[in-house]
């Protein structure tokens, strides 16, 4: 594998695996404040965002344990961890993935494309199950939200009913797990 992307591997892996962890505390956070929807979308989400590391770490070579560091995230008010999570899954998708698979592209690298594609277009989703949380937190309210489903093998994120086959990367419903 090619320098530049194997390291755009260890970075996304390092991204995917703080935000892994920074949504599930910020779901303890949000327990504590009485927000238990939005508590249980950290969760789904985190969920992803582990499923997202996992697939960067399997495409590099060697894990050569790069991946130490400490998280510079604080925990705030649930609204201001709703707009962290915001602003992190639009990086995401505005600057971090679109560059990170061009460079795959580029490269050659098909399975590290793959991989970057599959979380570009989850944080997406993201992004926007995010904002909507941010809204009824921000209006004094816990969201209203049915069961998340989460794709084990991409991380695609929906509400409500699991789909028969993942729209991502196709994997049948049942790789699906339910966050009610």
């Amino acid at each position: 594998m090619r320098p530049m992307t194997e390291s755009n591997l260890h970075s996304a892996f390092a991204g995917e695996s703080q935000a892994n962890v920074r949504y599930r505390i910020y779901a303890e956070k949000a327990d504590r404040e009485d927000f238990q929807n939005v508590a249980r979308l950290f969760r789904a989400i985190a969920y992803a965002e582990r499923v997202h590391a996992t697939n960067h770490l399997t495409r590099v070579p060697q894990d050569d344990g790069s991946f130490a560091g400490e998280n510079p995230y604080g925990v705030g008010s649930t609204a201001e961890n709703l707009q962290k999570g915001i602003d992190g899954e639009n990086f995401e998708v505005a600057e971090m993935y679109p560059a990170y698979l061009e460079v795959a592209k580029m490269q050659g690298e098909e399975r590290a494309e793959q991989s970057f594609h599959w979380a570009l277009e989850t944080e997406k989703v993201h992004a926007g199950m995010f904002q909507e949380a941010r809204q009824s937190v921000d209006s004094g309210q816990d969201i209203e939200l049915g069961p998340v489903q989460i794709c084990g093998v991409c991380g695609y994120t929906v509400e409500g009913d699991t789909p028969d086959r993942c729209p991502i990367c196709n994997a049948p419903g049942d790789r699906f797990r339910k966050f009610a």
